[in-house]
């Protein structure tokens, strides 16, 4: 038997955030068996670490694939480690195909030290800003790219909140993959939504890295380094985001809760 949680990310509550299943494991097995559980699984993501003493092995599958970086994952990782196996260390170090990434306490929850994807400064050409455009069923916005994916900016909270995106037409985007996000409505500095049918994501519900994009866009735009964020899915997301010029990394901070504790059998 090998245990399995399941820890909503990034929640404010129950049923809110972004759940991902964590296995903590001894060694590794077989790719093959690590992408059938998280197909199983069909969540967003299941993280899979090996507690090494001072570093952690970490990795990410999506139902579809392994990807290379993954917010809430990580955080929920985080949360199985201190919160499920009383862990007492200051900082968790992740060793991930992304690099080192840390995590330690902060404030009653844990904020995680991540590197800064902010997008391109140039716009993307006409055509593909249209079709973006159009496949979130929108005719006006900025569209840039960020890390190979689309980014798009539009002027409104609410129209974010209320788009219904064409998850066909986003999976024949450049990383069948698009964040969007608008400037908040009065709560939150900016509010963003994150589709990604091409890795088997139509709508993520919470989704860290995307933050690493969206705080540095945010932060030169309003002014401010420190922001509140709230991705506007179904069950929600809430983040505070630390955007760090002078290292080009960005903090990003959010509660976990644990929804399961179980048993994997193979």
């Amino acid at each position: 038997m090998q245990v399995q949680y399941v820890i909503d990310a990034f929640a404010d509550g129950a049923f809110t955030g972004n759940p991902a299943a964590v296995v903590p494991l001894e060694e590794w097995p077989d790719d093959s068996v690590l992408q059938a559980i998280a197909t199983q699984n069909n969540l967003s993501e299941t993280a899979y670490f090996i507690d090494r003493g001072e570093e952690i092995d970490l990795r990410w599958f999506t139902p579809a694939q392994e990807i290379d970086l993954c917010g809430h994952a990580t955080l929920a990782s985080a949360h199985a480690i201190y919160g499920e196996q009383g862990d007492q260390r200051e900082s968790l170090s992740f060793l991930t195909r992304s690099g080192k990434l840390i995590v330690s306490r902060h404030d009653g929850a844990y904020l995680m030290d991540f590197p800064a994807v902010p997008p391109d400064d140039k716009p993307v050409s006409a055509d593909i800003a249209t079709v973006a455009l159009e496949s979130i069923g929108q005719e006006h916005g900025e569209v840039l790219v960020t890390a190979g994916y689309l980014f798009v900016v539009l002027e409104q909270a609410a129209t974010v909140r209320s788009l219904e995106a064409d998850m066909t037409a986003i999976e024949r985007l450049p990383g069948g993959h698009i964040l969007v996000s608008a400037p908040g409505d009065g709560e939150y500095d900016f509010v963003d939504r994150v589709f990604a049918p091409g890795v088997g994501i139509p709508e993520d519900p919470a989704t860290g890295s995307a933050h690493c994009s969206f705080a540095p866009y945010w932060s030169k735009r309003l002014g401010k380094t420190e922001l509140t964020a709230f991705q506007a899915s179904a069950r929600g997301g809430y983040f505070r985001c630390r955007w760090r010029e002078a290292d080009r990394r960005v903090d990003l901070i959010g509660s976990c809760r644990t929804f399961m504790r179980g048993e994997i059998s193979l």
